[in-house]
This record gives structure tokens, C-alpha cells and sequence, in this order.
């Protein structure tokens, strides 16, 4: 079981999937061939795969439980959802029985933050029941920002600048993944720059890679974490944060949010989970000149099977 404290709360890593995704020189265009070179010695098997130049992503919940609160920060792929990438598509894994295993019942789920409505961070929003999208977490409410509900719903009709992927998609992970919780009432289109959830619990807009995407600012105790959903995919954003990935819808927005969260970061010793990171899963990190360093990683080990085949979505 993938766990640790952090003040009044208990983490819990879910991993639905993990493998190599794209080439890096795909998904990072800006970072320099010879970087991933350089640090190949702590990047190689848990973050890129050297052999064949991959990226090794991880679509990974995030349980919070703590002061009474049981919240799930993202909800991966999910199940059954018709997509066109393999990865995607019609998928029978065992997310639930992963949750169970730790001791939380769907039902049992007060909270569900959405960083933002990419398709593989809201699968698990709803399951098919009785041939219908239902919410999974029947007494939780979905946190999402409003930006990014109007960005990608269907019926607005804005164009996507990301070309990476199938827009099909991305309209069909609105309409079974997010519009079903918004129609049952469970879901909260919060504005603005900020959002208290609780005390020592907070949303923070952090747009760039989404209009709407967010951070979800944990401070409890004398400890903190900042899980900063995709404002951060490898580990070499942390050293160099000005390079953004081709998923982002403004890579220079990104940027700036990504540079802000990580001064921040530093400034409080707060702990920095993304959504996608392998390994230890995040880092606290230091200030050098006009960059980062890594301090040290999360108290986690590295998930020790795939459990998901190895699709590459391109």
C-alpha cells in the first residue's frame, strides 16, 4: 500500500496505470536531447525510459484522509468510456477494488478535486450503471473550475490550441465524465483565483496548461503539500521550470504558474505532488539562482508492477 503522513492526514497513491506514453522529444520539445542525457542516472526507469526515449507516465489518484474528510484528488481513466487512443478506450481495470483495498467505499468519498478536465483526470467521475453515466462518489462534491468547465464543453465551441491527441475525446470525456456529475447537482464550478475547502485546505487557479487548472494546497500542522495536478510531468521541470509540455493550451501561461508554485514551494517546504510523477511521486525542492533543485523525494517507492499494458498513444 502506497501511504504516508503528512500532519493530520494519511496519503494514499492509486495507480490505475503506468508504461511509456510518448517520446519525450513529443511531449517536451523545448528540453534539449542532451538533458535527459545528463540526468540519466536518477531519470532512467522511473520517469523516462532510455532504451527507447519514452516518457514513463503514471495515471495516479491521490487519497486525502484526515479531520473527518476523505477526498480523492483526480480520478484517472476510468472504465467502459469510449475513446479513440487505446490507453483510453473501453478499459476494465480494477480502480475500485484499489480504493477498497485501502479502506474507502465509493461511498465514503465526501470530496473529489478535479486539477482540471483533461479526459484522464476525471474518468472516474462516473461509472456505467444501467446503461447510463452515473457519479461514482454519490455524496461527494466535484470541485472544478469554472474556467475550464466552459473551455471544454462541447456546446461552447472553442478550439483547442493543444494538437496533441484526438479532440473526439475530449468531448466525449466531457460528456460522460463531467456534464453527468454537473447534472446530479454534485458538482461546485468555483471562480476566481482561490477556494477554501477547510481549514488548511485550498484551490489555487494555475492556469497555462488548462484555463482552469489548479493546485490543491494541503497545510496541516507544521507541514504542507501542493498537489499541482499537470503543472509539472517529469522531474526536470522542477530543475529548469521554464519548459512546458505540447499538452499545454498556453505553454507560456504554464510557465509562469508552474515558476510561481515552485518559488512558493520552496519559500514554505512544501512538498510538490503532480499528478503523472513515477517514483517517490513528488519532491520538495530549493531554490538555486534562478532555478530549482531537488531537496528531497516523497517518502514513496516506486509501484512495483504495471498494472496496465504498455500503450504508447503515439
Amino acid at each position: 500500500m502506497q501511504t504516508f503522513t503528512l500532519g493530520d492526514f494519511e496519503i494514499s497513491r492509486i495507480t490505475e496505470w503506468h508504461g511509456s506514453f510518448a517520446p519525450v522529444s513529443v511531449l517536451f520539445p523545448s528540453i534539449p536531447a542532451d538533458a535527459w542525457q545528463r540526468h540519466q542516472t536518477w531519470l532512467d526507469a522511473h520517469f523516462w525510459d532510455a532504451a527507447t526515449g519514452d516518457y514513463l507516465a503514471h495515471m495516479q489518484t491521490w487519497v486525502l484522509r484526515g479531520q473527518g474528510r476523505t477526498i480523492l484528488v483526480d480520478t484517472g481513466l476510468g472504465n467502459d468510456k469510449p475513446r479513440v487512443h487505446g490507453l483510453l478506450a473501453n478499459r476494465d481495470g480494477d480502480f475500485l477494488h484499489r480504493l477498497a483495498a485501502i479502506g474507502v467505499r465509493p461511498e465514503d468519498v465526501d470530496t473529489v478535486v478535479n486539477t482540471h478536465l483533461h479526459t484522464d483526470h476525471v474518468g472516474w467521475n462516473t461509472r456505467l450503471e444501467n446503461g447510463e453515466w452515473a457519479p461514482t462518489f454519490p455524496n461527494a462534491q466535484y470541485l472544478m473550475h469554472k474556467a475550464d468547465f466552459d473551455y471544454w464543453n462541447p456546446a461552447n465551441n472553442i478550439p483547442r490550441k493543444s494538437d496533441f491527441g484526438d479532440p473526439a475525446d475530449s468531448r466525449a470525456g466531457f460528456d460522460d465524465s463531467v456534464l453527468p456529475v454537473h447534472r446530479a447537482g454534485q458538482a461546485l464550478l468555483w471562480e476566481g483565483d482561490e477556494h477554501s475547502i477547510a481549514a488548511g485546505l485550498s484551490l489555487q487557479l494555475a492556469p497555462g496548461h488548462t484555463p482552469g487548472s489548479t493546485v490543491l494546497k494541503l497545510h496541516s500542522g507544521t507541514d504542507r503539500a501542493f498537489f499541482v495536478g499537470d503543472l509539472i510531468h517529469t522531474p526536470l521541470q522542477f530543475l529548469t521550470p521554464d519548459h512546458d509540455t505540447c499538452l499545454s493550451e498556453d505553454q507560456r501561461q504554464a510557465a509562469r504558474s508552474r515558476r510561481r508554485m515552485l518559488e512558493e514551494a520552496a519559500d514554505t517546504n512544501a512538498l510538490i505532488i503532480p499528478a503523472h510523477l513515477g517514483g517517490a511521486g513528488g519532491a520538495e525542492v530549493v531554490r538555486k539562482g534562478e532555478t530549482f533543485t531537488i531537496k528531497q523525494w516523497a517518502p514513496l517507492t516506486a509501484p512495483a508492477a504495471n498494472p496496465g499494458r504498455p500503450v504508447r498513444l503515439t
